[in-house]
């Protein structure tokens, strides 16, 4: 786990923090979905990590889905090209659905993930993100309803968050030094 570590050039949010976040973000949701029972869509791999948390800090009756959805690969950028490697296996038509991510950069990928769940009729999509990157000049192509906090232009990790599918299991958001994805 040193490894991982020595690779981060700084903290953004600390295990303590990230708790706060969750608990906010739950009680806003519930107070939202008071008397519903929305379906949680978590978009794969990196929303795993706050999905499971997040679901225990909503306080109604809820469901839990999968979809696994790629736009990066192994590279630092967005291609472009969304791919669905997993879809669904929950019926969405009359449901409210809230989309989990894990970051929201320029929101692509996310607003393409939503054309496609609209087309299947649920009652409501919302989104619920735990982070969003700050890009100068640039708002995302959509706009979550929840926001866990704002992080720097830079690349994030920690948290379910990866590079090279390395890096999910940190228990903190952090800044990646250039060097370990620039070589």
């Amino acid at each position: 786990m040193e490894e991982l570590h020595q690779d981060v050039e700084s903290v953004i949010l600390s295990e303590d923090e990230i708790r706060q976040v969750v608990k906010r973000m739950g009680a806003e949701i519930t107070k939202d979905y008071a008397g519903k029972n929305p379906l949680l869509v978590a978009v794969l791999r990196g929303a795993v990590v706050f999905t499971a948390d997040l679901m225990r800090a909503i306080a109604c009756p809820l469901a839990v889905d999968f979809m696994a959805v790629s736009s990066y690969g192994d590279d630092v950028k967005s291609s472009g090209v969304v791919r669905i490697a997993k879809d669904l296996d929950t019926k969405i038509e009359g449901r409210d659905v809230l989309i989990v991510e894990d970051i929201l950069d320029s929101g692509l990928t996310l607003s393409y993930l939503i054309r496609m769940l609209q087309s299947r009729e649920p009652a409501s999509i919302r989104i619920a993100t735990f982070l969003v990157k700050d890009i100068e000049g640039k708002k995302p192509a959509v706009a979550p309803t929840y926001v866990g906090a704002h992080v720097p232009n830079a690349f994030i990790v920690g948290y379910g968050l990866d590079y090279a599918e390395r890096y999910r299991n940190l228990p903190y958001i952090g800044i990646l030094k250039p060097e370990v994805y620039t070589k």
